[in-house]
């Protein structure tokens, strides 16, 4: 006779879930614990198994699912969920881009018996803010009061979304009424609103925290805070000023790290000083600050705008030689600075030479070689790039489409324009704009055949 199947324990069921990486598994195995489950004797989940169950569904985006798995939580009476689970579930909705359940998840969580505290309040203006529902966010600040006690974390994430909608007087006033409240700004407070100044050109603004967060707040500046605005002072050609505030902070002893080195170095370019690039490096080595990928795309964007490819590529050699692997970006920006040369060949050869050097196009990568043959009047190998393109289910931009069906229009290519409306009804790509640029030139064109075929490739799509 056989020898039943044992009961697993809550215990060994918490253990089980840990080891299993497949949430369809995993969400099996939750469910039916036992194989012959005694219904006189249900199973007594444990809070942690719950944790764990929850967690793998929430980053396999298997929402429902983890409904389903809530719901039943919410019947459970032996235990109170911990204020986390709930901290998780908002983060997976927030990632996934679905602001309205992570507002009901925060609302639910006094329904299992949970209190809510200032670290749920904060995963949900974190959630809001990565869905960019400004809205929302302005709704809960407006009514601080129906919530737990706001935190300078609270009023840092406000102020992050003033800045990110370029309202730098709603930053502002989140910035005046956390003082209001008797909450003291901390260095990420600062740095959020001097970035922002700084990306707005608010130079005069920006210097005059920094100089309050010293004085009044006694808060001292990071890395983040320089490096801000020594990028805004780059922006508008102030580099005496910038390369003090470097010196500033030697002098200082904060931290200098690449973002401010590289920041300089695309300045000098920008300014016509390349020979003063050796010294920045040099100052780099002296500091311990090792080149690293966006230093070297720095260097290389900088040679490809002065039409020096040969130093272009002698900084990619330097870069593999000293085991800092040449990333996407740095074969756009050579890329890009071929095509805007006319070099199209030698484009069109690094393009092809990638997948040797593992390194994978994307779809910028795409999209600049398609323009720049678009602009050589390439027409076949745009056309080869577009069909490539739309298997990989990139797409160029609209205005790219635009220009290079308005070149063939006006060549009365009508062979490759059907090979490229074929291309383009693929990947669903043909819209009103094209429509109107190709019509006028089917009805005028005598080759009646080629235009019928043609308009039924564009009422197809």
């Amino acid at each position: 006779m056989a020898k039943p199947p044992n009961s697993i324990s809550p215990f060994r069921l918490s253990s089980l879930l840990r080891l299993q990486k497949d949430p369809n598994l995993a969400l099996h195995l939750f469910l039916n614990p036992n194989p012959n489950p005694n219904p006189n004797k249900p199973f007594h989940y444990s809070l942690l198994s719950y944790d764990l169950i929850i967690t793998k569904l929430g980053r396999a985006k298997m929402f429902d699912q983890m409904d389903q798995i809530l719901h039943q939580l919410k019947t459970e009476t032996r235990f109170t969920p911990k204020e986390i689970i709930f901290c998780n579930i908002i983060t997976f909705y927030g990632r996934a881009r679905l602001p309205d359940r992570a507002l009901r998840t925060f609302d639910q969580i006094p329904s299992f018996r949970c209190e809510r505290t200032i670290k749920s309040l904060n995963t949900l203006l974190n959630a809001l803010l990565s869905c960019r529902e400004f809205d929302k966010l302005n709704e809960i600040f407006v009514g601080w009061d129906r919530y737990p006690g706001p935190d300078v974390c609270s009023y840092n994430i406000l102020i992050r979304a003033g800045c990110l909608m370029n309202d730098l007087g709603s930053a502002r006033k989140v910035f005046d009424e956390m003082q209001k409240r008797g909450v003291r700004p901390n260095v990420v407070t600062f740095g959020t609103l001097i970035s922002g100044l700084c990306g707005n050109n608010k130079l005069d603004e920006a210097f005059r925290l920094k100089e309050d967060m010293e004085r009044r707040f006694r808060v001292r500046p990071d890395a983040f805070v320089y490096a801000s605005l020594v990028k805004g002072l780059c922006k508008v050609n102030e580099l005496t000023l910038a390369f003090k505030l470097k010196d500033e902070m030697l002098e200082r002893r904060v931290e200098l790290d690449s973002a401010v080195f590289s920041t300089l170095i695309s300045a000098l370019f920008k300014a016509g000083r390349k020979e003063d690039v050796v010294g920045v490096l040099k100052e780099m080595k002296e500091n311990g600050c090792k080149p690293d990928s966006v230093t070297y795309n720095a260097m290389i964007c900088g040679y490809c705008q002065e039409k020096d490819f040969d130093a272009a590529f002698g900084v990619l050699s330097e870069m593999e030689k000293k085991g800092c692997k040449p990333d996407v970006v740095c074969y756009n920006v050579l890329i890009g600075g071929f095509c805007r040369a006319g070099n199209l060949r030698e484009g069109i050869e690094l393009f092809e030479d990638m997948p040797r050097r593992k390194c994978a196009p994307d779809v910028v990568t795409y999209r600049t070689l398609f323009s720049g043959l678009c602009d050589g009047l390439k027409f076949e190998e745009a056309a080869l790039i577009l069909d490539e393109m739309v298997f990989k289910d990139y797409s160029p931009s609209a205005a790219s489409i635009v220009k290079f069906v308005d070149e063939l229009c006006q060549a009365g290519n009508l062979k490759l324009l059907l090979t490229i409306l074929n291309s383009l009804a693929k990947g669903n790509l043909i819209d009103v704009v094209t429509w109107r640029r190709v019509i006028p030139m089917v009805c005028k064109n005598d080759k009646l055949l080629n235009a019928h075929v043609l308009l039924e490739t564009l009422l197809m799509t």
